[in-house]
């Protein structure tokens, strides 16, 4: 998919920011490659894959190469330069690889089966850092690390596996769980069912958009559930953009208060996944 005339400004927005923190391609000199948010590393190769920037654009495959450059023997990511990995920085890495081209890659496959290898009880991905204390809700996992190594996996091809039902389910415990679990307190309130594009945080959108490439979830009553909260919001056949990280509200393709295009692209694959694109 190449990038429509009118997103050209959104590309060029995002490529403004490429020397903001001090290096080349949206990171600090010692490669902190989540930090600056929205305009990470991460996120701003996250944004351009929307937008139509191919995966071979020079610009994205830098980014590839400095996501390499942080992988471990082991398969971890360390995407900062202190302190320990995190399965989060893993997940994230491996999917954006796998978005990127690389789901090939040796490097991603051993990344892809130590995750595997490491999941916590109850099939989710957990670390073992409590921001918020400890409690019997931390020692649930946390979920949008879950759906981002879900993400990953079927990026890679691997929707399949029936190992990943287990994470399914947890994701799928959470619709019904509501309340903030998780090491990192992920909860499903008034913020998760706002409608947030682009795909930034843990919420509704993303949620349905990331099961409904699982077949584990498809046909249960809580992915259908949340299915038609997010089939209610849509305003003439559209999704309409009810959040947006402040940084983005001037970019055309995810204005709040407006029907996206490019949100719509992603909700139609919903909708293909649950054989109701016809």
């Amino acid at each position: 998919m190449a990038v429509e005339e009118r997103y050209l400004p959104d590309v060029e927005a995002i490529l403004s920011h490429r020397h903001d923190q001090g290096a080349d391609y949206w990171t600090t000199p010692d490669n902190r490659l989540l930090k600056g948010s929205p305009f990470s590393a991460y996120h701003s190769a996250q944004m351009l894959l929307e937008l139509g920037v191919p995966p071979y654009d020079p610009a994205l495959q830098g980014v590839a190469e400095l996501f390499f450059s942080c992988w471990r023997e082991d398969g971890q990511f360390k995407l900062y330069p202190g302190g320990s990995g995190f399965p989060c920085q893993t997940a994230y890495a491996a999917k954006l690889l796998c978005q990127l081209g690389h789901a090939g890659d040796p490097r991603v496959g051993k990344t892809l089966a130590h995750l595997m290898a490491t999941r916590h009880s109850d099939g989710g991905w957990r670390c073992k850092k409590f921001f918020f204390g400890r409690g019997p809700e931390t020692e649930c996992s946390n979920p949008m690390p879950t759906l981002t190594a879900l993400n990953a996996f079927r990026y890679a091809g691997q929707s399949d596996d029936p190992a990943l039902n287990s994470a399914v389910e947890f994701l799928l415990e959470h619709w019904v769980i509501r309340a903030p679990i998780g090491p990192c307190h992920y909860g499903m309130g008034t913020r998760f069912m706002q409608v947030e594009y682009p795909f930034y945080d843990y919420n509704l959108f993303p949620w349905v958009h990331g099961l409904s490439f699982y077949e584990y979830a498809r046909e249960d009553k809580r992915f259908l559930e949340a299915f038609e909260a997010l089939k209610d919001k849509l305003v003439d056949g559209q999704i309409l953009v009810e959040r947006v990280v402040p940084k983005l509200a001037k970019l055309e393709f995810c204005k709040k208060g407006q029907p996206s295009e490019l949100a719509t692209r992603r909700y139609r694959e919903i909708l293909q996944n649950l054989g109701m694109d016809g």
